[in-house]
């Protein structure tokens, strides 16, 4: 099962609960210096409206995703959207705020991401950014887990990039004052036609990189044991919904 690009429908599907985060991370943005406002990895543009409003019409609101897909559904939430690896990404001029919900997650070597990022912004500028922070929890690990019972030696264990909120603050307080903290979300997730609700969370999200290797045989095989380990981990509650806590790291630099 060849997974591309991301499925935004899917990925909308529990478009509050993976808003919610991000409005909690602007919420905390203070004022920002001239140039532009940057949405890396805005995905679907969820979050578009919500910036437009704070910084138009004083500032320029450019989105920044590599999925066409997800980029495709972003169309006319912002001033400019930006097919580009955001690994890779380099801005026109010096921004005043990168603004990057629940995307730089999935890039590796934040003690050198971080910094190249920070350095990117104007004088005075932000740099605020949430990512999860959900790999020792049952949801993500027993994806793992279950993919290696089922296919030993095809998922090599990579290490959880994502650091605990006190190490950004540590890697990043040479560029200016910083803000971190960590909030752990109680999501109550409703049942779904299919399967898990905490697998239909993930499905679009952490589940991915396991099915991209999955031919359909193996992807039934592979949903199934999910559901059954995960049934276990989060049994419903007496109405039927399922109890999923999930933990977000959140910083905010602000740039000297």
């Amino acid at each position: 099962m060849a997974v591309k690009d991301w499925d935004p429908a899917r990925y909308g599907a529990f478009r509050d609960l993976r808003l919610r985060p991000a409005l909690d991370l602007l919420a905390q943005v203070r004022e920002v210096p001239d140039g532009d406002v940057i949405d890396l990895g805005c995905g679907d543009g969820a979050v578009g409206p919500a910036l437009a409003a704070r910084f138009r019409p004083g500032h320029h609101l450019i989105g920044v995703d590599a999925s066409a897909a997800m980029l495709e559904k972003a169309a006319g939430r912002y001033d400019r959207l930006v097919r580009a690896d955001i690994g890779g990404w380099r801005p026109d001029g010096q921004p005043a705020l990168i603004f990057s919900n629940a995307a730089l997650n999935w890039l590796p070597d934040h003690a050198a991401l971080m910094p190249r990022l920070a350095a990117m912004l104007a004088p005075g500028g932000v740099l605020a950014v949430q990512m999860p922070r959900q790999g020792g929890a049952p949801s993500h690990r027993l994806l793992a887990e279950v993919a290696e019972r089922l296919f030993p030696g095809r998922f090599p264990a990579k290490p959880a990039p994502v650091l605990a909120a006190a190490e950004y603050v540590a890697l990043l307080l040479a560029f200016g004052e910083l803000r971190a903290w960590t909030t752990d979300y109680v999501q109550l997730l409703d049942p779904v036609a299919k399967g898990h609700p905490v697998r239909a969370f993930t499905e679009s999200t952490a589940m991915r990189p396991f099915l991209a290797g999955l031919d359909e045989a193996e992807t039934r095989a592979y949903l199934a044991a999910c559901d059954a380990a995960l049934a276990g981990a989060y049994p419903p509650l007496p109405d039927g919904r399922v109890l999923f806590p999930f933990t977000r790291v959140f910083f905010i630099l602000e740039r000297s």
